[in-house]
């Protein structure tokens, strides 16, 4: 019922706007965006290492059925997401929650949506050890990694001794960190190219950094607060962050993912329930409000009443400005040691 209420404000207060917008010049739009391009991620990781890790990251060997590797779910082609509503594992076995990008992850404080892990050597480990996902016990990845002579050489090379589960994170984590996008239309405007935003982006990145409120939680230079949210998207009793912090004031929040390159991630939200950005959209131009009761929804959301214009152009802001043009956030997929008997 609410809802309903708000779509007919929403239709009013498009047509007392509509033909009332004037031309603006690009300055009047462009101006007072508060933020700095982002910079490379630091990495100190060896070239060696980043490989080393690139290798593990598509082996399917590191899962109990050899048929799942970590980019099953984070696919470089589809944004490093799995372009489905929810995670699948070993023998089809489906997760709870939707796959996260790992675009930018480099940067993340907590990972994981509700940020049950610290960084990312201990989330390597996390999906690896999980019944749902790969299934494969540590001791045993362990002892399968040893048994093949090129990794059992490369670990030697890379660490100076031979695998151990903690040295698998610390590859996975190199690998994850070169996994940066910071070349998108929107980081040559900040860089001071003014044309390399169609106007329609233009429009939307003032909205972004206004009226729609989108970097109230979508801000600085990684364009997320780090944060945790309750925004009314998904099953009100998904627990989310509360689930590690044990307060009830954090009930059902999960953390503000990164945007760029979002064009390229679909679904969306923490349980994939939205396949388009306009749905992503529009549910926060009604307030995050749905027709289900949540009484811990974040206070920092409101009505934006945007119109189908403003939507587009926030969208074209979202998929435009925030895409690279051509850069190739990863290589195909490396060829992985043949199994060899252990030595």
């Amino acid at each position: 019922m609410l809802r309903s209420i708000l779509l007919l404000k929403k239709a009013l207060l498009t047509l007392l706007l509509c033909g009332s917008a004037t031309a603006q010049d690009d300055d009047a739009l462009t101006s007072g965006v508060p933020m700095a391009p982002l910079q490379a991620v630091a990495n100190p990781a060896s070239q060696a290492e980043v490989e080393l890790g690139r290798e593990l990251f598509f082996d399917v060997r590191l899962s109990r059925t050899d048929r799942v590797s970590c980019a099953n779910c984070h696919d470089p082609e589809k944004g490093f997401s799995n372009g489905q509503r929810l995670a699948k594992g070993v023998d089809g076995r489906e997760g709870k929650r939707h796959v996260p990008s790992l675009i930018n992850v480099g940067y993340i404080r907590t990972l994981f949506w509700e940020g049950r892990a610290a960084d990312l050597q201990q989330q390597a480990l996390l999906p690896i050890q999980n019944k749902a996902e790969m299934d494969m016990p540590l001791e045993v990845l362990e002892k399968k990694l040893n048994g093949i002579a090129d990794y059992k050489r490369r670990f030697e090379q890379v660490y100076g001794g031979s695998v151990t589960a903690d040295r698998v994170a610390a590859a996975l984590a190199a690998y994850q960190r070169s996994i940066v996008s910071n070349d998108t239309p929107f980081d040559h405007y900040l860089r001071g190219d003014r044309e390399s935003l169609s106007a329609s982006s233009k429009r939307g990145m003032k909205l972004f950094f206004g009226q729609a409120s989108c970097s109230r939680c979508h801000t600085g230079a990684q364009l997320t607060d780090n944060k945790f949210h309750n925004i009314g998207a998904g099953d009100p009793a998904d627990t989310g962050r509360r689930a590690v912090t044990r307060r009830r004031e954090d009930h059902g929040a999960f953390r503000t993912p990164q945007l760029r390159e979002v064009a390229h991630t679909a679904p969306y939200m923490h349980d994939g329930s939205f396949q388009t950005l306009k749905e992503v959209v529009q549910h926060y131009n009604f307030g995050g409000v749905t027709d289900h009761e949540n009484n811990h929804r974040d206070e920092l959301l409101e009505v934006l009443y945007l119109g189908e214009d403003q939507v587009d152009d926030l969208i074209s802001f979202l998929t435009e400005g925030l895409s690279s043009n051509g850069n190739d956030l990863s290589r195909g997929k490396p060829q992985t040691p043949a199994r060899a008997s252990k030595r």
